[in-house]
């Protein structure tokens, strides 16, 4: 077991990695980062069809953040730009999925949430109410 522990904390470094406090941010940027592949992975799996999950948008967004702010921090020009514009279709895909959220209909008889310009509801051919579903519920 010694080589365990030599390969883990060889040199006084864990992995081999001089730790500090940026190199966090910038591992946990990556592993949020990462995670998203996952997420999106096992919605698709559990619907049998191609899913991208709102969860999807949120490591999307937050791990790469960290690692932009990571990459300022270490002067990285190559990881700077690889990551300065990402956020935008990050941000851009959770408004539309909250703006779409926010303007669904609900069926007063089912519960069955619609699109905002159905009229009736399509499990049970109820008239829709004029209410829109709260975009919370849907989160």
């Amino acid at each position: 077991m010694d080589w365990l522990n030599h390969l883990i904390w060889h040199g006084g470094k864990f992995l081999g990695i001089t730790w500090s406090v940026w190199k966090v941010v910038g591992w946990v940027g990556n592993v949020i980062f990462s995670t998203r592949f996952f997420v999106q992975w096992y919605a698709t799996e559990k619907k049998r069809q191609v899913v991208v999950p709102v969860a999807f948008w949120w490591l999307s967004l937050s791990g790469a953040l960290l690692l932009l702010v990571y990459a300022l921090k270490h002067h990285d020009s190559v990881f700077i730009f690889a990551y300065l514009f990402t956020w935008i279709p990050y941000i851009r895909n959770l408004v539309i999925h909250y703006r779409h959220a926010r303007e669904q209909r609900v069926c007063r008889q089912c519960a069955t949430k619609s699109m905002a310009n159905a009229n009736y509801c399509a499990n049970c051919g109820a008239a829709l109410t004029a209410k829109p579903v709260d975009a919370m519920s849907n989160v």
